[in-house]
């Protein structure tokens, strides 16, 4: 199944509302990404530009949406990032499509000082 980083970022609102009444939201968003055919892989608070990091399971880029949608549309995140993940043996098979696909860039290799 795929696996999808997820980065979460809540709104002043939430952080209050979080203050006033602690309590683990790992548990809670758990159920709706099952629900979707999904498994959360792990999830960590953080610290920065972003507030929760996690690493889920989907059974598709569709279903990944969904969870991002539902995530945005609460209302308690300012920001919601998705990014598609690879394994290392996903990103061999990409580099050597790329390889060999024939895309022929603008500017030439040797122009470019390589």
């Amino acid at each position: 199944m795929p696996h999808y980083l997820t980065e979460i970022a809540y709104t002043a609102q939430a952080w209050e509302a979080l203050m006033k009444n602690p309590q683990d939201r790992i548990d809670l968003v758990k159920k709706p990404i099952e629900k979707l055919g999904g498994k959360m892989e792990t999830f960590y608070f953080a610290f920065g530009d972003h507030d929760v990091v996690g690493i889920l399971e989907m059974p598709d880029n569709v279903s990944a949406a969904a969870i991002a949608i539902a995530f945005a549309g609460g209302g308690a995140c300012k920001s919601v990032k998705t990014t598609p993940l690879m394994t290392a043996a996903e990103s061999i098979e990409a580099l050597k499509k790329a390889g060999s696909c024939g895309y022929k860039s603008v500017v030439s290799a040797k122009a470019a000082g390589r």
